[in-house]
């Protein structure tokens, strides 16, 4: 039992990894799929004698060996198709660009109290070191103002950047958006009208740019990345999360 309960500190330690988002009130289909897995196995490897009887009454049985190959199937189904999923999203998360003739498209995030969220802010770090060190670098702000929100994420974005120092005339606002089909949409309409750089650099979290690529080439928008780091504890949670983003964009296609 000491070394099974060892074994079942790795998938405990996950499950409190997914958990702790509650806290600051982030509950979404990530978390809960994740903590949800990590339970369930924490609990299989400390009663594991007693889960490996129930397999073999059931395995006894037609009906019941059905449930087990159903389930080993459909478990067997979701590992495959998330770690192909992991694999494209590890691969896109920095694809930076080999020159400075792109526009940076910053995706938009939660806005509080007038003031951007943890990732927002993340993001646009990530932004402005770039546009600091690229002094001839345009760069479209996207995202709309939610129910819940002050002012509008590309507001929020675009006083945060001239805050820090970048100049008010190398930045433009795309404030209509409410995801990031039209964060991208609504920002290849700006980039046309400004006549600025067709290619463009998307700034968001790494977990974020495989899909947002696959969006962008969708509208026919040739993107590379820079990507924002995610803290530690939200990492989980909104990676899982992912998945379920890439297939429902991959089956509504």
């Amino acid at each position: 039992m000491g070394m099974r309960a060892l074994f079942a500190l790795i998938p405990f330690a996950l499950l409190l990894l997914f958990l702790s988002p509650i806290a600051t009130g982030i509950f979404n289909i990530g978390n809960f799929t994740g903590a949800a897995v990590s339970a369930l196995l924490t609990v299989i490897i400390l009663f594991w004698d007693r889960f490996i009887g129930i397999v073999e009454w059931l395995w006894q049985r037609p009906a019941g060996k059905a449930v087990v190959c159903g389930v080993l199937a459909f478990a067997v189904l979701c590992i495959i198709t998330a770690s192909v999923i992991s694999f494209f999203m590890i691969r896109e998360i920095n694809d930076r660009p080999p020159d400075s003739n792109t526009t940076v498209v910053v995706l938009g995030c939660k806005v509080k109290d007038g003031a951007p969220s943890l990732m927002l802010r993340r993001r646009l770090d990530t932004a402005y070191e770039y546009l600091a060190d690229e002094p001839d670098v345009k760069v479209v702000v996207s995202g709309g103002k939610g129910s819940d929100e002050l002012i509008s994420e590309a507001q929020c974005m675009r006083d945060y950047l001239v805050g820090k120092g970048i100049a008010p005339e190398r930045i433009y606002m795309e404030d209509k958006s409410t995801d990031t089909d039209e964060n991208l949409s609504f920002s290849k309409k700006i980039i046309e009208s400004e006549r600025l750089p067709e290619h463009i650099t998307i700034v968001t979290d790494g977990f974020h740019q495989f899909r947002s690529d696959m969006k962008a080439e969708k509208l026919d928008i040739n993107a590379y990345n820079i990507s924002a780091n995610t803290p530690i504890w939200l990492l989980p949670t909104y990676w899982v999360r992912e998945w379920y983003g890439v297939i429902y964009y991959l089956l509504k296609k």
